[in-house]
């Protein structure tokens, strides 16, 4: 395994992740043109747009999965492009990924156990106080500890899948898709807990096709359309912006919990 050393680039006051000039191809297909867009400490950023816009390759091509063309990527002061998921975890950045990739043959506990593989060796002290922490927020998965992963519902999958990213103790998480499948009430719990986090500090970067939802937790948000950054402004002024009104949140918008 590579080793990878960050430069120590320092950040604009208060900002965790910076994404400056982003652009990203699939072969010969541009999927980001010049993305720019950060997150402050203690924030949730919301991502919007339609399919295809570009959100989900922002997430990925952060965390390593999609090499970057070009731009860079700045995260906790460190110039973090390309560099390998592994790395980025160490630092403190985690993703849950759409449609959750766990293991299903595998149980509860084993799931989460292995979110916090970075640090289990030196650190098994508080791999407990971690379990009880995730139980604590989803008491259902202490319920299921030791069932098969596959076997448990959507909403439960997706707990699971959060539960993991959390064991590792990550400064910022990057939530794609997390109410995807999930039935209304479900997806309601899903997004509070998310608030939750917010409060505890965590920072947030979320992609999510419910505009609704996520600008309704969120403190501001990006509008990408084919690759680009088209709209930035805070939550609740998007949700008040007649065109983001048309395009995402529908004719009959009402605040998503009402």
């Amino acid at each position: 395994m590579r080793s990878y050393k960050a430069s120590g680039l320092a950040l604009g006051l208060g900002s965790v992740l910076k994404v400056r000039s982003l652009v990203t191809h699939y072969g010969g297909i541009q999927a980001l043109k010049g993305v720019s867009l950060h997150v402050d400490e203690g924030e949730i950023v919301a991502l919007v747009g339609a399919n295809g816009a570009g959100k989900t390759t922002i997430l990925n091509t952060i965390c390593g999965l999609v090499p970057a063309s070009s731009g860079e990527v700045i995260f906790d002061g460190k110039k973090i492009t390309n560099a390998p998921t592994e790395y980025l975890v160490k630092l403190g950045l985690n993703q849950v990924p759409e449609g959750r990739q766990l293991f299903a043959t595998m149980s509860v506990l084993d799931n989460l156990i292995l979110g916090a593989y970075q640090r289990s060796r030196s650190d098994k002290k508080r791999l407990g106080e971690d379990l009880d922490f995730v139980y604590s927020v989803f008491p259902v998965l202490k319920e299921r500890s030791r069932q098969r992963s596959g076997t448990l519902s959507g909403g439960e999958q997706q707990m699971l899948a959060i539960g993991r990213a959390l064991m590792s103790r990550p400064k910022m998480l990057l939530l794609d898709e997390p109410s995807i499948g999930l039935a209304p009430m479900v997806a309601k719990e899903i997004f509070n807990v998310i608030l939750r986090f917010r409060e505890m500090g965590t920072t947030i970067l979320l992609v999510e096709q419910n505009a609704k939802a996520a600008l309704s937790i969120a403190d501001r948000g990006y509008v990408l359309e084919t690759g680009k950054v088209i709209l930035e402004d805070t939550a609740s002024e998007l949700m008040r912006n007649k065109e983001v009104q048309r395009a995402y949140l529908g004719k009959g918008y009402r605040h998503v919990w009402e």
